[in-house]
């Protein structure tokens, strides 16, 4: 199963250069159509996946970077969350970790938190804990089984994913968030839907908003939005990247789901 994902995505990114056909998991035989969004990334190098689940039909601004592999940063927060509920390392959302008393860069961050505030507030040092906890042998076994980006959680129990080992495609983003929006990776189908309640960032009568941002710290050179929109008639699942903020990622999602008007 693994190699058989690992050789879908391979064939789609082969597909997205040099014939312009395919799907993000080879569901259907589609030719992903262009995402003229060039405008809301203000002059900066970056890509958009956005994918309709209900018809397969994959969206794309700049497929080269697409396939491109960066650091995952904070959106390792919900791979992460999925183990650690998975290993019993945390009960449920609601496991306080008790803040050390060090004062941190983000004033949100300098208190006690939850699985779900740590998400919500994106709180480092919670999730880090949580990484030490879980331990090399069993982070490696699961980060294997998801089949996560490139799988390498060499650069340090505690720091893989920032701006270390850990790296992942926008492409292959979207394609591990549609595994968690249909319960299907190798997870309890409870804790995957822990997760994904966790990551709601707006609920509206039309839509909920699912999603995780990641910034790259030490320079803001890089910044990341993935997640999933549910709506009446379907669900998007999306990923972005912006050599920037993830807060500038979320903002070309959202202006990007205005411009298909997909929410107003």
């Amino acid at each position: 199963m693994k190699m058989l994902r690992a050789a879908v995505l391979l064939v789609f990114s082969f597909l997205l250069v040099f014939t312009g056909t395919g799907t993000v998991t080879g569901t259907g035989h589609q030719k992903p159509k262009d995402l003229e969004i060039g405008e809301f990334f203000n002059g900066k190098e970056g890509t958009m996946v956005l994918k309709n689940l209900r018809n397969d039909q994959v969206y794309v601004y700049n497929q080269e970077r697409s396939m491109q592999t960066f650091t995952p940063e904070s959106t390792y927060k919900v791979p992460n969350a999925l183990i650690g509920l998975e290993t019993a390392v945390v009960r449920d959302e609601y496991e306080v970790k008790h803040w050390d008393g060090v004062i941190r860069e983000i004033e949100d961050w300098n208190r006690d938190h939850t699985l779900a505030s740590g998400m919500r507030y994106s709180v480092i040092w919670y999730y880090q804990d949580m990484a030490r906890d879980i331990g090399e042998e069993q982070m490696q076994h699961y980060v294997d089984l998801m089949q996560y980006g490139n799988q390498d959680i060499s650069g340090g129990i505690d720091k893989f994913w920032l701006a270390s080992s850990m790296e992942i495609s926008a492409l292959e983003q979207v394609d591990f968030i549609e595994r968690l929006v249909e319960d299907e990776l190798p997870i309890e189908e409870k804790h995957q839907k822990t997760v994904k309640r966790m990551m709601i960032q707006d609920e509206q009568d039309e839509y909920t908003l699912h999603g995780k941002t990641g910034t790259r710290l030490s320079d803001f050179g890089l910044g990341w939005f993935v997640g999933f929109l549910e709506t009446e008639k379907t669900t998007w699942v999306y990923a972005v990247n912006i050599d920037g903020s993830g807060t500038e990622a979320k903002n070309i999602t959202l202006e990007t789901l205005k411009k298909k008007n997909i929410i107003d």
